[in-house]
C-alpha cells in the first residue's frame, strides 16, 4: 500500500481484470486529475507481423480500461461502472517495440453516468496515437446492489 489511496484503488481494480493481466497492463500513475495505464509492447499484441504495429484491439482495451478505472479518481467509494459508450479516434499507428500509455480523466459525474476523455501515446502526450471519450453507467456500490437485488 502506498500513501496514495487513488493509486492503490486503481491497482486493486486492475488486478482483478483477467484480460488486463494477460495484456500486462499496469498502473503508471493515478491521482484526482486522472489515471495513466501502461500497455507493454509484446509480440502477442502485434496486429501486423510485417511492421510489428500493435493491434487496434489492444489499444481499444487499454483505453476502455483506462477510462473505466479512472472513475476511482473521482468517486469517494468503489462503484461498478460498466461502459455505456466508447469512441476512439485513431490519429496514427503506434510505433513498434514501444510501450503505449493511456491517460483518462472524468470530466463530468452525474448520479447515473460518468463521462470520461483521454488519449493514448508513446513518447509524448502531445503526439497522441488516439483520442477517446467514454460514458460509464453508475450502478452503485456492490453492497447497494446486493441489498437492492433481494427486494
Amino acid at each position: 500500500m502506498s500513501d496514495n489511496p487513488i493509486l492503490d484503488n486503481a491497482q486493486r481494480f486492475l488486478s482483478v481484470l483477467r484480460h488486463c493481466q494477460v495484456l500486462g497492463l499496469r498502473v503508471h500513475d493515478a491521482d484526482s486529475r486522472g489515471l495513466t495505464l501502461c500497455l507493454p509492447y509484446s509480440e502477442r499484441i502485434i496486429g501486423n507481423p510485417e511492421t510489428g504495429v500493435i493491434h487496434g484491439g489492444a489499444i481499444t482495451t487499454l483505453m476502455d480500461t483506462t477510462c473505466g478505472i479512472s472513475t476511482v479518481c473521482v468517486l469517494p467509494e468503489f462503484e461498478i461502472c460498466p461502459t455505456l459508450d466508447l469512441r476512439i479516434d485513431y490519429m496514427h499507428p503506434a510505433e513498434p517495440n514501444k510501450d503505449v500509455f493511456g491517460f483518462a480523466e472524468c470530466y463530468r459525474v452525474t448520479p447515473n453516468v460518468i463521462f470520461t476523455r483521454g488519449y493514448a501515446y508513446q513518447d509524448d502526450p502531445e503526439q497522441p496515437i488516439a483520442h477517446v471519450v467514454g460514458a460509464f453507467m453508475r450502478m452503485g456500490k456492490p453492497s447497494q446492489l446486493k441489498k437492492g437485488s433481494a427486494a
